[in-house]
């Protein structure tokens, strides 16, 4: 005899928002995570190539080799601040992803309550109304049985 819970269809969704937004902060870890990794990629590549510049110097080089290694130099800055740029925004956006999920997750576990205490008080309910019969039952058997001539 329970009755339904009727913000069932509310914490469902609830759920249901809940996973995606977790889902969708995953993928933005991913996303940073690989971020990251490019900038690291970039970070190497400059140093080895400033290495390569520095032994050009000691063995002589030229002004026009000069310029041409600065100016990949200065490009492989320029893409390294972008990386840094796109890296740092992912952690922003990842900030979001946790704020969202962690909203979705309280809405959850208040729904959750909510359906947690609506079983509760069925489940009382329940149990007092088989008291009940089991008492009228008993309360029949009794008459019964002092009404039985025998």
């Amino acid at each position: 005899m329970t009755g339904k819970f009727l913000l069932q269809p509310l914490l469902d969704l609830a759920n249901t928002r809940m996973d995606d937004a977790a889902r969708r902060l995953g993928e933005l870890i991913a996303s940073e995570k690989s971020s990251q990794q490019k900038l690291e990629m970039l970070e190497r590549y400059r140093a080895e190539y400033s290495e390569r510049f520095i032994e050009a110097t000691r063995d002589g080089i030229g002004p026009d080799a000069l310029r041409n290694f600065s100016a990949f130099i200065g490009r492989i800055d320029d893409a390294i601040a972008a990386q840094l740029r796109v890296v740092q925004q992912s952690k922003q956006y990842i900030s979001q992803g946790q704020k969202a999920w962690m909203t979705q997750r309280g809405k959850v576990r208040a729904f959750d309550t909510l359906s947690q205490r609506h079983h509760n008080e069925q489940a009382k309910a329940d149990s007092r109304q088989e008291q009940r019969t089991t008492d009228e039952h008993a309360a029949r058997q009794h008459r019964d049985k002092d009404t039985d001539p025998t």
